[in-house]
C-alpha cells in the first residue's frame, strides 16, 4: 500500500487525491475489519507514547494555530476550544490509552438463539468501514476519532478545522507513528491534506462510495452543510442548547453549584447550559442568587421580565436568545410555571442534545427525564458531563442528536453495526 498522501496545498489537484485518500481507506478498513485486538492495542499504546514524545512539536504547532487565530480575531471561547498546553496533550494521550483498554467490540456477539430446526443464529458486531470526520477547532478530535476509529476496527479519513492545521498535523504524525510500530497501515487514519473546503465536498460525495458515514462535529454551519450536501449517512450532532431547570424543589446550594459549573467550566464545550429556567414558585427565592452568582463569575445574562426585574445588569432577551448556542460565557434566563411548562420549552427551543433539572422531588424528575426527548438527560448533574470519556466510553466522536443507529456521545460500541452469523447442521427450507 502506498504511503499516505502528504500536503496538496496549490496543486489544484484535489479530486484526484481526495480519490486515492478514498481508495487507501478503503483497503486498510478491510485489514482493520480482520486484525486482532491485540495489534489494535499495540498500535494504540505506542500512539499514546508518541503524542508524549512529540509533546514539544505539538504545542509549537498548536502556539503557531492560536497565533494566527487571534490575529484573525478569534473569541475567547474558540481560542479555548483550540489552544493546548502540556496538561491538555497529556489527556489526548491518556484518552487513547483509556480507549485501547476499552473491550474490543468487533466479533461481540449481542445476541444468539436457537431456531426450532436446530439452526443457530447469533448478532455479531462488525466495523462500519471507512468514516469520514468533518471537525473545527478542537485538535483533540484528530486524536479521540483516530483512536475510537482503530480500536472499532474502521478506516479513518478526517478532516480538521483550518484553524487547527498544524496542531493537528502534529498529532496526526503521532498517530502514524502507532500504526507503523503495530504494523497496520498508515493509511488507516488519514488526515486530509488540505485547507481547502473543496475536500469536505469531496467527502460528503462520498469518495467514489469508499466513504460510509460521515460525522460532523462543529457548529451550525458544518452541521447544516454536511445534512444538506452528504450523499452518504450522517451521525446527525446539531448543537448544544442545553438547558438546567431549577425546580421548586431544588436545593439552592446545590442548584448554584451545578448551574455554575455547567455554564462555566468551560463555555465553548457542547455541554455547556446556554439556558437556565427557573421555576416561578422558587423565583423569590432562588432567581437572584442564582443571577448574582453568574454575573459575578463573568457571565452575560439575558432575561425575560422576571428575571431583569431582579438585577439591573441584566439584559432583555430576545426570541433568538432562546435558541442560540453561545459557547460563551452568556446565558439566557427564564421564570417557568413548574416542570411541565420547563419541558414545554425545551421541546420548542432545546436542540435534543443535553438537559437537565436540579431537584428534590423524585416525581418532578422521573417527568422530566421521562418527557425531554433529548439525547442525555441528567438529574442533580451538571450538563457538562455530556462526554464520552465521562460516559466511560474513552473518549467520543461526537453527540448524536438524531435518532438513527446513535444517539448521545458517539464511542467504540456506536461505530460498529452488525451481521447475522447462522450456524446449521444441513437444514434446508421446505
Amino acid at each position: 500500500m502506498s504511503a499516505p498522501l502528504k500536503s496538496i496545498e496549490g496543486t489544484g489537484d484535489i479530486a484526484a487525491v481526495m480519490a486515492e485518500i478514498g481508495r487507501q481507506a478503503r483497503a486498510s478498513a478491510r485489514v482493520l475489519a480482520l486484525a486482532p485486538a491485540a495489534q489494535k492495542d499495540r498500535a494504540l499504546a505506542a500512539m499514546a507514547a508518541a503524542v508524549r514524545t512529540h509533546k514539544a512539536r505539538i504545542l509549537a504547532a498548536n502556539a503557531e494555530d492560536l497565533a494566527e487565530a487571534r490575529a484573525a480575531g478569534g473569541t475567547g471561547a474558540f481560542l479555548d476550544r483550540l489552544a493546548l498546553d502540556e496538561a491538555r496533550v497529556e489527556a489526548i494521550a491518556a484518552g487513547i490509552e483509556t480507549v485501547q483498554a476499552l473491550n474490543d467490540p468487533v466479533g461481540a456477539v449481542t445476541e444468539a438463539w436457537t431456531r426450532p430446526n436446530g439452526m443457530r443464529i447469533e448478532r455479531v458486531r462488525v466495523p462500519l468501514g471507512v468514516i469520514g470526520i468533518v471537525y473545527e477547532s478542537r485538535p483533540n478530535v484528530t486524536a479521540d476519532a483516530g483512536a475510537l476509529c482503530l480500536k472499532s476496527g474502521n478506516a479513518a479519513i478526517l478532516r480538521g478545522g483550518s484553524d487547527s492545521t498544524r496542531s493537528s498535523r502534529a498529532i496526526h504524525a503521532a498517530l502514524e507513528d502507532g500504526l507503523r510500530e503495530a504494523g497496520l497501515p498508515e493509511a488507516a487514519i488519514q488526515l486530509v491534506p488540505t485547507r481547502d473546503r473543496a475536500a469536505v465536498g469531496h467527502m460528503l460525495a462520498g469518495l467514489d462510495g469508499n466513504i460510509d458515514v460521515i460525522v460532523p462535529r462543529g457548529g451550525k454551519s458544518l452541521v447544516a452543510r454536511v445534512q444538506a450536501e452528504a450523499r452518504v449517512p450522517v451521525f446527525a450532532h446539531l448543537e448544544g442548547v442545553c438547558h438546567i431547570y431549577v425546580d421548586k424543589a431544588a436545593d439552592l446550594g446545590m442548584a448554584k453549584h451545578i448551574v455554575l459549573n455547567a455554564k462555566m467550566r468551560r463555555t465553548g464545550v457542547c455541554g455547556a447550559a446556554e439556558t437556565l429556567l427557573v421555576d416561578r414558585a422558587v423565583a423569590a427565592t432562588h432567581l437572584k442568587p442564582l443571577i448574582e452568582m453568574l454575573i459575578d463569575a463573568g457571565c452575560e445574562i439575558r432575561g425575560d421580565k422576571a428575571v431583569q426585574g431582579v438585577d439591573k445588569r441584566v439584559k432583555a432577551a430576545t426570541e433568538e436568545d432562546w435558541s442560540t448556542e453561545y459557547l460563551d460565557a452568556i446565558i439566557a434566563v427564564g421564570v417557568v410555571d413548574g416542570v411541565a411548562a420547563a419541558v414545554a420549552h425545551i421541546e420548542r427551543y432545546g436542540s435534543h442534545h443535553t438537559d437537565a433539572i436540579v431537584t428534590d422531588d423524585q416525581a418532578a424528575a422521573d417527568k422530566f427525564l421521562r418527557e425531554v426527548d433529548s439525547a442525555i438527560v441528567l438529574h442533580n448533574a451538571s450538563t457538562q458531563f455530556a462526554d464520552g470519556g465521562e460516559f466511560g466510553f474513552g473518549a467520543e466522536i461526537g453527540i448524536a442528536t438524531g435518532r438513527l443507529h446513535a444517539r448521545g456521545p458517539v464511542g467504540v460500541d456506536q461505530l460498529t453495526t452488525f451481521k447475522y452469523r447462522i450456524r446449521g447442521t444441513g437444514q434446508i427450507r421446505p
